[in-house]
């Protein structure tokens, strides 16, 4: 009879142990993901994030590395396509603009000046913060046609060149109409040398004041894997794919099932590094065609962070966005799975951000 008492006894004792196991292994787990959400306040947000010989958002040495940031608002529609000055830009922001279809997006320069930038569209709100968030001048032809919206760029919010003259800087004078273009709505464009000379004279200051973001070295190449391939599916022609290029350590970019390049040069646009943010997104109204991006502005916004997923040396990184809704010049913040922000490799970053029911498909390759 104490046979089978001693056995009940040591199943007794391990199912113990297991159940103590389980329940402690999944409080720390909850405990390192609540640390990955809430890990920017140990942050310091005043100390240059790269060496004096490098461009703050690139992390490349050029001759403009403390010129402070131009931001351009550029449509995605595929008329307007292939774009003007992709190739050049050091960072590139890409989004809904109308809910469950059209995208715009927003390149951003210190080093290059490319020959021209276009097509230039209209501001949309969740632009103007992201861009005041690097301290960037703004430039965009015209603005939505949002109530709340109508006044921000009046009231100075941001220093801004409007090409359509119809609010902030009157910028018409530095910017142009392209000639054989099949619609009139994509016929904006700007000679970047003219926007910048258009900055001076309106007394804008040309010194950044942008703290930047860390960049480390590129992967040896024979720690690189020999491909994998991205997909970040928005609508229909707006999809965008990457392939990943283990010789240049980039990521070669395909718009719509067509490859992406610069029309100032033809080159393959093809960035370094490639984030991709998700936010939930929804009609500002009901019955407005406008989208609102949940990433931080302080007008709309009830959340600012969120995951993102980072490409680097070819290979996919887990990690948090956040980004201060309560200060509309908050920096854009990127962590990785630590705690600790994100160091890109050298050269353009490409920002993707995508509504948690768009899909996101990453393959790898060894």
């Amino acid at each position: 009879m104490k046979k089978p008492k001693i056995i009940i006894a040591l199943v007794a004792i391990i199912l113990i142990v297991v159940v103590s196991f389980l329940f402690f292994k999944n409080k720390n787990k909850n405990k390192t993901s609540k640390k990955q959400i809430n890990v920017n306040q140990k942050i310091d947000t005043s100390t240059p994030r790269n060496p004096e010989d490098v461009s703050y958002l690139s992390g490349l040495p050029c001759e403009n590395k403390k010129r402070r940031a131009m931001a351009v608002m550029i449509e995605a529609d595929a008329p307007a396509r292939p774009m003007a000055g992709f190739s050049q830009a050091d960072m590139m922001f890409e989004m809904p603009a109308v809910y469950g279809s059209i995208t715009r997006l927003m390149a951003v320069y210190v080093c290059n000046d490319p020959e021209e930038v276009g097509s230039i569209r209209s501001a949309r709100h969740d632009f103007v913060h992201l861009a005041k968030g690097i301290d960037a001048i703004y430039a965009h032809w015209g603005r939505a046609d949002i109530e709340q919206f109508k006044g921000i760029l009046d009231e100075g919010i941001i220093d801004n060149m409007n090409c359509n003259n119809d609010a902030g800087k009157s910028a018409g004078q530095y910017c142009f109409r392209k000639e054989g273009m099949s619609r009139g709505v994509d016929t904006g464009y700007a000679k970047f040398a003219t926007l910048i000379e258009g900055a001076k004279k309106f007394g804008y200051n040309l010194e950044n004041k942008f703290v930047g973001y860390p960049h480390k070295d590129d992967a040896p190449i024979d720690q690189r894997p020999s491909g994998g391939h991205l997909r970040v599916a928005f609508a229909k022609p707006y999809d965008v794919e990457y392939d990943y290029d283990k010789a240049t350590n980039s990521w070669l970019r395909t718009w719509g099932d067509t490859a992406d390049t610069d029309r100032n040069n033809k080159q393959r646009v093809a960035p370094k590094n490639v984030v991709v943010m998700i936010a939930d997104a929804a009609p500002i109204k009901v019955g407005e065609q406008y989208v609102n991006v949940q990433i931080g502005d302080p007008w709309y916004d009830q959340n600012d962070s969120g995951v993102a997923f980072f490409y680097m040396d070819g290979k996919q990184y887990k990690g948090t966005w956040k980004k201060d809704k309560s200060k509309v010049d908050s920096k854009l913040f990127f962590y990785d799975e630590s705690g600790q922000e994100v160091e890109f490799v050298p050269g353009q970053i490409w920002v993707e951000i995508i509504d948690p029911g768009q899909a996101l498909k990453w393959v790898p390759t060894n």
